[in-house]
């Protein structure tokens, strides 16, 4: 039997008594296609088949989405509101009562008016995440801004994907996380790969990236780790942590010199060669193994590799973007197409690895401190203009731009931000510099938080209201490649739970603003306004409806109306974004990490994900399996540094920096370079590695740098347990 037709009828066999409803994985930025298997009778989901028919993955489904449906109805989901009573038991589990909807609104409402009639509008805040629809997403900027009328929100993609955004705005002009559909990779000649641990983060793309080197082609690897697809690099770069501006400069300097630049390309298509070339020839591989600890034979020839190649992809992730130079490693890197001409056609360009399930669509329509709808901007006038009369507010009633996630924190202590509403993000776990973050929130005077589980954060929370699952709702999400896929609901909503669009309605309509939100009575309504709204954007979605996404097996933006089928490649007609139309090589001169290593501080630390968890660990821990794959953190040591520190195998360690200091038991590898030390970061409470690192802001994207910080390992006393030292 051909294998098309095999796997069509194991996707279409229908078990007695169960439907099959299409939809995709809740996690990463992959979104993966997979089939929720529903208990037709009970409605509820009990299992999980993939799709062979999504075009991005074939079938392929990692550890994490094929438990995903699990979180439905986990028997620690959140099914009523929950109101603390006794504040001196915030930042614990303790001090909940069950409430009904009606209480816990009113409660909210009284709280919210207070605060604002008291210290003025912008006294209120909220905190979102990109692990919502673009529906949600959209709504939610549209309520902090319109329904609560405050300056004052931001997202929790500034910590994952704002220096890809800065960095990709200031070279092309437009932010899009990749210009090339995913289907392209397995045929170009060479991937360059530079801070992600694809393996385990983006397990699902990995049957691409093996493909080019099964038909000849390159794969190199940038990672102070040597992770499991380092192992399998052509060439390794394995370069100390936060050094990354200098290997990229490296590059182009040896590609310049190697007589790999395209000069047509560079002439007609981009500006500021000639201060690029000025300053990258410092860049030589004996200056950037200085910087780098690189081999610069091993520079050259990852340089020569690249440079041959008749097509390309340079791709990264956040170990190049969760820098204090983030922002200047995205556009360093990408100097690497532009200066060959591998960009603008199929099998070349940049692409990056979304972290988070629609971290592309959830930063283009409006939950950034600064961002409108369509990735309009607050501070352009004609931008504001365009997005109120949508919205059916005057342009002066639009409110100023804010700050960015991480500095909401500290107006938060020093009490300009009063209250906080926190919905799809878990900071007391995935901040940097969480001593400092979980002392914001005991400050807060008033807080509520949306969640489908009682997360670390929302220990902090007066308020919890229970939202639902991905699985239990339907929206639109926007994935790695810049595709609109399609998020199908699968089963009703579990006990009281309701959908954070569906409670910012109801909460607008008891705040007195219900005028601008009553209409929005279903997800696909907010779809009609949003993609009108970004209508004529950077990020236009307008003619991206929910039929045609269906029909193409997704829509990539810009798509602009309904005649428009998107646009797979970016930059075919070699026109970017810029008023000139020219791409922009940037010279950017190398700074080391914020906080090099010291006599106190010897060591680097850097952190990341494992195969089977997903950011904060605030689902992926309560899953029986990957919980039992991953119990609890720890850390990666060099086999010499732990004989130059005496420590063994499993030991627990005590790790110190200038933050703070928790412990973590040894994971003893060569995996690590020797003056570098890795954990995870998924873990909560005294477990988080976040206790540990730096807040050094990016002063484009306000990405903290939580890739490189100086650390001091001590051995812990004899029979302390695995939990921060007090």
């Amino acid at each position: 039997m051909p294998k098309d037709k095999f796997f069509k009828e194991v996707e279409n066999k229908r078990h007695p008594g169960e439907r099959l409803v299409p939809t995709h994985c809740s996690y990463c930025g992959m979104q993966c296609g997979m089939n929720l298997r529903v208990d037709t009778a009970a409605n509820r989901i009990i299992g999980v088949e993939p799709r062979y028919d999504w075009p991005v993955t074939l079938g392929k489904m990692c550890p994490k989405g094929v438990t995903a449906y699990q979180q439905t109805n986990h028997d620690d989901r959140l099914m009523k509101p929950l109101i603390r009573d006794d504040r001196s038991l915030r930042g614990t589990k303790k001090g909940f009562r069950e409430a009904t909807w009606e209480e816990a609104y009113d409660l909210v409402v009284r709280r919210f008016r207070e605060l604002q009639s008291s210290y003025g509008a912008d006294s209120l805040s909220v905190f979102s995440g990109v692990s919502m629809t673009n529906e949600k997403c959209y709504l939610t900027g549209k309520f902090a801004r319109v329904g609560l009328r405050t300056r004052y929100i931001d997202y929790n993609g500034r910590f994952c994907m704002s220096s890809a955004a800065a960095g990709f705005m200031r070279t092309f002009g437009i932010d899009r996380g990749s210009t090339l559909p995913w289907t392209d990779l397995h045929e170009t000649d060479c991937l360059f790969i530079a801070g992600s641990n694809t393996a385990e983060c983006h397990p699902t793309s990995m049957f691409r990236i093996w493909e080019v080197q099964n038909r000849g082609g390159y794969l190199i690897v940038v990672d102070p780790r040597e992770t499991p697809i380092a192992r399998r690099a052509d060439v390794h770069l394995d370069l100390r942590p936060g050094t990354d501006l200098a290997l990229a400069n490296c590059m182009v300097h040896l590609l310049i010199e190697g007589g790999y630049t395209d000069k047509a390309f560079i002439e007609a298509h981009t500006s500021g060669i000639a201060e690029l070339a000025e300053l990258v020839k410092a860049f030589t591989p004996e200056y950037t193994s200085e910087i780098t600890g690189v081999d610069p034979d091993k520079l050259r020839r990852a340089a020569d590799i690249y440079g041959k190649a008749p097509n390309a992809v340079v791709m990264f992730a956040r170990g190049i973007e969760q820098q204090h130079k983030g922002s200047d490693n995205v556009s360093a890197y990408t100097n690497m197409c532009l200066v060959t001409g591998k960009i603008g056609r199929p099998k070349s360009g940049v692409a990056t690895f979304t972290g988070q399930g629609n971290g592309q669509g959830g930063r283009e329509h409006g939950q950034k401190a600064d961002a409108l709808p369509g990735y309009r901007k607050i501070a352009n006038p004609k931008h504001v203009e365009e997005v109120a009369k949508v919205w059916g507010i005057r342009p002066e009633e639009m409110p100023q731009p804010g700050v960015s996630a991480y500095e909401m924190f500290g107006l938060m202590k020093e009490k300009t931000i009063r209250g906080l509403y926190l919905l799809c993000s878990n900071p007391a776990v995935s901040a940097p510099n969480l001593n400092e973050v979980r002392a914001a929130l005991m400050s807060l005077d008033f807080m509520v938080c949306s969640d489908i589980f009682l997360s670390e954060s929302a220990e902090y929370a007066d308020v919890v209201l229970p939202s639902t699952t991905w699985s239990e709702d339907e929206g639109t999400v926007t994935n790695l490649e810049g595709r609109i896929i399609k998020i199908n609901k699968a089963q009703e909503p579990v006990g009281e739970s309701k959908p954070d669009w569906l409670m910012q309605v109801e909460l607008a309509e008891r705040l007195g603003r219900g005028e601008y939100f009553r209409h929005l009575t279903s997800a696909q309504a907010i779809n009609d306004e949003f993609r009108l709204a970004s209508k004529g954007g950077y990020a236009d979605y307008y003619g991206a409806t929910w039929e045609k996404i269906d029909r193409q097996q997704g829509v990539f933006w810009p798509c602009k109306d309904e005649q428009d089928p998107g646009t797979p490649h970016m930059f075919l007609d070699k026109k970017f974004y810029h008023p000139d139309g020219k791409a922009k090589l940037c010279a950017l001169p190398y700074r080391p990490p914020a906080e090099e290593p010291c006599e106190s501080y010897p060591l680097r630390l850097t952190t990341g994900r494992v195969v089977y968890h997903y950011l904060s660990g605030n689902q992926t821990r309560r899953i029986p399996f990957l919980h039992a794959m991953c119990p609890e953190p720890f850390v990666e040591v060099h086999p010499e540094t732990a004989r130059l520190y005496g420590i063994e195998h499993e030991e627990i360690v005590k790790l110190r920096t200038r933050r703070g200091q928790a412990n973590f038991k040894v994971k003893i590898t060569e995996a690590i370079r020797p003056d570098t030390v890795f954990v995870p970061y998924h873990f909560g409470h005294d477990e988080s590695v976040n206790l540990l690192t730096i807040a050094a802001l990016d002063p484009m994207s306000r990405m903290p740098e939580f890739k490189a910080c100086a650390v001091q390992i001590d051995k812990a006393p004899q029979g302390q347990p695995l939990q921060a030292a007090k």
